[in-house]
């Protein structure tokens, strides 16, 4: 028996000694109460919706604006793509990742990510293109084509050449070729599509003639128009799909409850105060953040599997 109880106190022993070694790697803490790892420091990473570079910079002062909030270092990085994200996210070398809606429907599928907020935006009306002043939680997708243009409708499409996102983009992939899918059109069979990198580039590459038409989010061409003042007559629409659920903030869903709630009201905070919501603008057109719920983007899983099945 007393055999039996140094060899139980010694396997004690190592598996404490084990946990406290665990608990000293990394930038991560365990929270007090055991339910998830507090930061010592935040890693946030963006994907971009415009020129990658120039979104860095301008997503660079929310460190500072962070960290003041919540009394630890924040880190601000650019990923490639969406699905870059959610790898970093899920091998836990980022905290928070703000990813478009269909990024976070996959992220939150892998186990990698879950809803901290919603991105509000102003609602857009057409013709023009121009803000309302109400705060909305979705946008559409658009389909643009050069003024002047044979293709009059989606139907023409057919044989043409596309200029799409990432196929993880909601507005710049997923919702177009889904719809076009239900009514008939199988566009990543009977078109040509055409990745690039960034909504604004689609829109010049329409304007340009290197493709046909475009799948961007609706206004896409004011991302553009500070270079251009004309692009709102010279690329316009011919389709608008049904409302998309607004960018997310996700966070890793190991991280604890207490820090979330502080993180949540810090990026509340920051979208409310004028030099906050001058960068959030200038970054995705955000316009403020609030609370959400993982059903409001069951549409998004709707299309997912539309759009898959056009791979198949």
């Amino acid at each position: 028996m007393k055999k039996f109880k140094k060899l139980l106190l010694g396997a004690l022993t190592l598996l404490v000694a084990a946990s406290v070694a665990a608990c000293s790697n990394g930038k991560s803490s365990s929270s007090s109460n055991g339910k998830g790892y507090t930061p010592k420091s935040l890693t946030i990473q963006f994907v971009p919706s415009q020129a990658a570079n120039k979104l860095e910079a301008k997503a660079k002062p929310l460190e500072k604006m962070l960290s003041k909030r919540l009394g630890i270092p924040v880190h601000v990085s650019m990923s490639t793509d969406y699905n870059t994200v959610v790898e970093a996210m899920k091998s836990k070398k980022v905290d928070v990742g703000f990813l478009p809606p269909d990024g976070y429907v996959l992220a939150h599928k892998q186990g990698a990510a879950d809803l901290l907020l919603q991105a509000e935006r102003y609602g857009i009306s057409q013709p023009g293109g121009k803000q309302t002043k109400k705060l909305v939680k979705f946008y559409r997708a658009e389909i643009l084509v050069k003024k002047g243009s044979k293709i009059k409708s989606w139907k023409d499409l057919k044989g043409k050449s596309i200029s799409v996102q990432n196929p993880t983009s909601s507005a710049g992939y997923i919702f177009p070729v889904a719809e076009l899918k239900e009514k008939g059109l199988d566009v990543t069979k009977e078109s040509k599509l055409v990745t690039v990198t960034g909504h604004d580039q689609a829109v010049l590459n329409v304007l340009n003639g290197d493709t046909d038409a475009a799948f961007v989010f609706e206004d896409a061409r004011n991302t553009v128009k500070a270079d251009n003042p004309k692009i709102m007559s010279q690329v316009v629409p011919i389709y608008f799909t049904k409302p998309i659920p607004n960018d997310t903030i996700s966070v890793r869903p190991d991280m604890s409850k207490a820090f979330q709630k502080k993180l949540a009201k810090a990026f509340i905070a920051v979208g409310k105060s004028p030099a906050g919501k001058k960068v959030i603008e200038s970054v995705y057109s955000h316009e403020g953040y609030d609370y959400t719920k993982d059903s409001d983007f069951n549409i998004i899983r709707k299309y997912d599997k539309i759009a898959e099945a056009t791979t198949k």
